[in-house]
């Protein structure tokens, strides 16, 4: 009597392996990758330690502020200084574009584009946007009281907001773009007869 033998395991698809080989050793590539950019980062942030930088309204000037009650125009008349602190020891700061808008209650009633810079290590910059002219503003009641009120007491609350792209660099490593944005509300005298009211340093919120 004659037996058969059948043989056992199954048989490999050179194809099948080949494929499955690649993937293995391209997950295994791309986990050591994450790996390392992770500690690269960890590296950087505790060799860098990097810190806020810090936005401010120093000083403003307000000498026009009329809002016409027959065709609702804004005439205004404000230049602003901002004061920038970077106080990180080891990354500088590349000022691509800056858009400064000027609000009221809400609404924007101008807007200036400002020259792009580079501020260095432990810098302190300067921004002087001066918005100046006239625009359509559309008031409901309440804002309207309010703006009578802020006239009488010769006080406006006004808000300035930059809109921004910057890169980070340190060293040699430079970062994408990017966009902050950052809000300073601060309240502005109108001078009268040429004589300016003290103004009150105001910090600025910075939104990344």
């Amino acid at each position: 009597m004659a037996y058969h033998r059948s043989r056992g395991g199954s048989s490999c698809n050179p194809c099948s392996c080949l494929f499955n080989c690649l993937c293995t050793c391209i997950c295994q590539i791309i986990f050591t990758l994450l790996i390392i950019i992770g500690v690269v980062a960890l590296v950087l942030w505790l060799v860098l330690r990097p810190n806020k930088v810090k936005f401010y309204a120093a000083d403003a000037t307000l000498t026009q502020f009329d809002l016409s009650t027959t065709n609702n125009t804004l005439y205004y008349d404000l230049a602003l200084n901002m004061t920038i602190r970077n106080p990180n020891k080891r990354v500088g700061i590349y000022y691509d574009s800056i858009e400064a808008r000027a609000m009221y209650q809400g609404q924007r009633f101008a807007s200036q584009n400002l020259e792009p810079f580079y501020q260095g290590h432990k810098n302190t910059s300067t921004l002087s946007p001066v918005f100046k002219g006239q625009s359509l503003v559309l008031l409901g009641d309440r804002e309207k009281t309010n703006y009578n009120n802020e006239k009488n007491s010769g006080v406006y609350e006004l808000e300035v907001k930059l809109y921004m792209r910057i890169r980070l660099k340190a060293g040699w490593i430079k970062t994408h773009k990017i966009k902050p944005k950052i809000e300073c509300d601060f309240k502005v005298p109108l001078e009268s007869n040429g004589r300016s009211t003290n103004f009150e340093e105001t910090r600025c919120h910075l939104d990344w």
